[in-house]
């Protein structure tokens, strides 16, 4: 890939230093979590039989977009980090802007008790997401939404002391901002490992143990937002074609797996995300005895925060879709309130049966968002056309278009919040989470403390599919409006 020039020499290419800042980000958590490399050979192995099991599927043939190419697989992970000021996420957004990376929808998580809301940094362009589809989700607390005023106050009060970001980092990414967000190959060599310092694992706390119990008995998410020196990683996802399988061979190498997997039931025609993970290790950390110069020394203890998660992707849905969605979930999780894991799954597969699940039925009903592609033209001028169908189902029909699912590369709130929550359960609630006020979204809130808004993510897909449109409708001699 050509690099670009100017006086100060070549322009590191983002994508190249994403995927060399994802690749570095993989080898730092596999060395602070082993069994991230265990998970890696056991999605490995599963995916490599999936792909030779799966080559003569005509439906696999139909899902192509879904099935990724297999260096997008090997690639392909997604972080998560918890921040805990407006100062951090704006910082780490200037972090992944020169990686390439942003923001992309808004997650409220106050609707599963968490005191949290988030976006996902990602690559904007189709192109780039093939090249190295690396994400972050990334959480930001709200304090306003905890009731607990001591746990509120100990918890601005660390956050207010505490400095994530090396001064040579601020010092590059003044540099980057000065010249579009680019680097030059030598300041990336530097600026690879000082961003990794802000998200890797320390083992000495920022907290006194009294601070941190203070906030572990509010909600463990509490403390493991403010009392630690850096945004730990709290687990890298790699991406696989088969969860339900990973699910297996993890209880079968004696991880300690969850108990089910979250967001829709397996289905013949994936959609959205399905996520696992193994559950959150007991690790141990140092905190500080004291404030006070008499209280000096560190007291060994423990936390609970990083785990191993594994993502299944499939069909990016519309609006419509996601509203049906929406509702099958809200019916599905009403009726297993009482149920073991598998009797909630038997409830989930059950209520999910009025989602349709045959491409056809998705797409014609307006569910999913497709990229459209002509794959022949020959005697298209010849062809009659039939009045009882739209003209865009009648070229799909003679084999002039093909019409692929778009892959969803986002994240679902209720799936995040249900892994958080089976990592880090409360000793002092039943239900799992912190006293809050009442639930509530607040995306102007959060636009405000990113500095801009968060691209909409209906309106990305539905610009894939448009313009996937546009150029079959070209290519074939037909006006848009004719094909819609």
């Amino acid at each position: 890939m050509a690099q670009k020039t100017n006086v100060h020499g070549p322009f590191k290419d983002a994508n190249i230093l994403r995927a060399e800042f994802a690749s570095a980000m993989s080898e730092m958590y596999r060395t602070e979590v082993p069994l991230y490399g265990d998970l890696i050979r056991i999605v490995h192995d599963i995916n490599n039989a999936s792909v030779v099991a799966s080559a003569n599927d005509e439906l696999i043939a139909d899902t192509a977009a879904l099935r990724a190419s297999a260096e997008r697989l090997t690639l392909e992970r997604h972080g998560a980090i918890r921040l805990g000021t407006p100062n951090e996420l704006q910082t780490v957004k200037r972090i992944f802007s020169v990686l390439g990376m942003h923001p992309f929808g808004y997650y409220d998580l106050s609707v599963a008790g968490l005191p949290m809301h988030a976006t996902c940094f990602r690559p904007s362009q189709v192109s780039s997401l093939d090249l190295n589809p690396f994400r972050v989700f990334t959480t930001l607390l709200r304090p306003e939404l905890l009731k607990s005023e001591e746990a509120k106050a100990q918890a601005l009060a660390l956050l207010g002391k505490r400095k994530i970001f090396t001064d040579r980092l601020l010092q590059l990414l003044d540099i980057a901002q000065s010249r579009q967000n680019q680097l030059t190959e030598e300041q990336a060599k530097e600026f690879i490992p000082e961003a990794l310092l802000s998200f890797s694992w320390r083992p000495v706390a920022a907290a006194t143990l009294k601070q941190y119990e203070i906030l572990k008995n509010e909600h463990p998410i509490l403390a493991d937002i403010a009392c630690f020196q850096s945004a730990h990683i709290n687990h890298l996802t790699p991406r696989t074609l088969n969860i339900s399988a990973v699910q297996e061979a993890m209880k079968a190498a004696g991880m300690e797996a969850k108990s089910r997997i979250e967001g829709p039931p397996r289905r013949k025609c994936p959609i959205l995300l399905r996520q696992t993970s193994f559950l959150a290790l007991e690790e141990s950390i140092k905190f500080r005895k004291g404030l006070s110069e008499n209280d000096a020394g560190l007291i060994e203890g423990n936390h609970k925060a990083r785990f191993g998660e594994i993502e299944e992707r499939g069909a990016a849905v519309t609006a419509k879709g996601r509203d049906l969605y929406d509702r099958l979930l809200s019916e599905s999780l009403t009726k297993s309130v009482k149920a073991s894991p598998e009797e909630a799954e038997v409830i989930f597969s059950d209520v999910f049966k009025q989602f349709p699940d045959e491409w056809k039925d998705l797409r014609q009903q307006g569910l999913i968002y497709c990229e459209f592609r002509c794959v022949k033209k020959e005697a298209i001028h010849s062809m009659t056309q039939d009045d009882r169908l739209p003209l865009l189902e009648q070229l799909i029909s003679e084999g002039f278009v093909k019409a692929s699912p778009i892959t969803y590369e986002d994240f679902l709130p209720f799936s995040a919040a249900g892994i958080f929550q089976s990592n880090l359960q409360s000793s002092k609630n039943t239900s799992g989470g912190p006293e809050l006020h009442a639930a509530n979204a607040d995306p102007s809130g959060f636009s405000s403390s990113l500095g801009s808004e968060p691209t909409d993510i209906n309106s990305w897909y539905s610009q894939q599919q448009q313009s996937s449109l546009e150029k079959v409708a070209w290519e074939l001699g037909f006006t848009v409006a004719q094909l819609a």
